[in-house]
């Protein structure tokens, strides 16, 4: 089964409170499965990868063999890719990470979509911030 995965992670101050979102769908639009989680301080960028590995262990808990990742963060995705290397220390276990997670899938991919077709998602992101920061 493959399921269509949106992520999207962030920051409140760069780093700050940082939270990351997935909403999982099947082949329909319909959406399966939703999950927010609260991360702590960190970067924009480790919110980003914290929510690849979210999206992929939602998707594997609802059963998917396939997943394809959209999100909003060209450098994630060109990293994940590989277009872009990963140069800063700290992503690089975070990015090792993201590549064992996603090779249990059969297949995998991931793209990056402009944030307004990332909405829910990113709604995902703020409300659990605000959930976890007030």
């Amino acid at each position: 089964m493959k399921l269509t995965v949106h992520v999207d992670g962030g920051s409140r101050g760069n780093p700050g409170p940082a939270a990351a979102g997935a909403v999982a769908s099947n082949a329909d639009g319909e959406i399966v499965g939703e999950r927010g989680e609260l991360i702590g301080e960190a970067t924009n960028n480790v919110a980003e990868y914290r929510a690849v590995l979210l999206g992929a262990a939602l998707a594997l808990e609802l059963g998917a063999t396939e997943i394809a990742l959209v999100n909003d963060s060209e450098l994630i995705a060109h990293q994940l890719n590989g277009k872009y290397k990963v140069k800063h220390v700290d992503m690089k276990p975070l990015y090792a990470e993201a590549l064992s997670k996603l090779g249990q899938f059969d297949s995998w991919s991931i793209s990056c979509v402009r944030r307004e077709q990332n909405e829910h998602a990113d709604l995902l992101v703020n409300q659990t911030l605000d959930a976890g920061v007030l």
